[in-house]
């Protein structure tokens, strides 16, 4: 007989998941803006918020290997 995994285990690590790649992406986003921008002004908004930018992406970073280190611990493959 199959384990069924714990249901709120595995809401919480979807929900961890998807946090975990939205603040990577807010992050990527605001570190490459500036060098696709065309308006000076928005080139200089996001450049500006270069210490933002590079935060949000290794808390992102650090929640996918949180996230990937309780899959590990639970002994499930990833998908």
């Amino acid at each position: 007989m199959s384990e069924r995994p714990n249901a709120p285990d595995s809401k919480a690590d979807q929900e961890l998941l998807l946090k975990a790649l939205v603040i990577t992406l807010i992050g990527v986003g605001i570190l490459l803006g500036a060098h696709f921008a065309r308006s000076p002004s928005v080139q200089e908004l996001l450049a500006g918020g270069r210490v933002a930018g590079w935060f949000a992406l290794v808390l992102g970073l650090a929640l996918l290997g949180r996230y990937g280190l309780r899959r590990l611990a639970r002994g499930q493959p990833s998908r």
